[in-house]
């Protein structure tokens, strides 16, 4: 139970979830013992206060969900959540410079904010539904070159979301210290397992609590 929910950033980036459900998110998370929260760029003073001492990291979104705010802005955006605690920082990379070849920029975009992150887990999001099998191979090989942690499928905001297919390609694009992160679409047990099978150790999740109450009835009926 507790490496499964290890496994999960629990998500709460709606943007219509007002304060109430920003603290009802935090308590779940806490109460799960799950890895982190992934909030709003203007909630993380909010979690990191209400996360205190449960061992549940805060991470936030940068350049979201699109991808196209200039680096400066990105490099803000990383710094100021770092200030204000963030531990693990989600960017989207310039989606439209990565479809027009230009892996240089995408590189450079990508480093700024590792840089700017000043140790604090990087994940970058390729945003897989807009791009083809050779765009990922090479936004994941960019963003390995530039430092990130991890690379990640999706915001949940495009047309799709996690696909066996992808992981499997995004794992075998970069090394094995890079790991490979799930969203859009992680919303079973089942789904979660099947993608640890082939090499995922971190899922955006919403289904949270389904996710891990299944896992303790299955272990409850032995």
């Amino acid at each position: 139970m507790e490496s499964v929910a290890k496994m999960i950033d629990h998500s709460l980036l709606r943007p219509e979830l007002t304060l109430d459900d920003v603290r009802d998110g935090c308590a779940l998370a806490a109460r799960y013992a799950v890895a982190s929260v992934c909030v709003r760029p203007c909630d993380v003073p909010a979690a990191v206060a209400l996360l205190q001492g449960t061992g549940v990291l805060v991470g936030t979104v940068v350049g979201f969900p699109h991808g196209s705010s200039a680096t400066a802005v990105k490099v803000a955006e990383t710094a100021l959540a770092v200030e204000q605690g963030a531990a693990e920082i989600d960017m989207v990379l310039n989606i439209g410079r990565l479809r027009s070849g230009d892996t240089a920029a995408v590189e450079a975009d990508i480093r700024a904010v590792v840089e700017a992150a000043g140790g604090a887990t990087v994940k970058v999001i390729l945003e897989n539904a807009y791009l083809t099998d050779a765009e990922k191979v090479a936004g994941c090989q960019a963003a390995e070159r530039a430092g990130a942690h991890y690379v990640k499928t999706s915001t949940g905001f495009a047309p799709g979301g996690a696909t066996m297919e992808d992981l499997a390609l995004m794992r075998a694009s970069v090394s094995p210290h890079v790991r490979i992160k799930a969203a859009g679409g992680v919303r079973t047990l089942d789904i979660l397992l099947a993608m640890a099978d082939i090499g995922v150790t971190r899922f955006g999740a919403t289904a949270t609590a389904t996710i891990l109450d299944d896992l303790a009835q299955r272990a409850a009926r032995g």
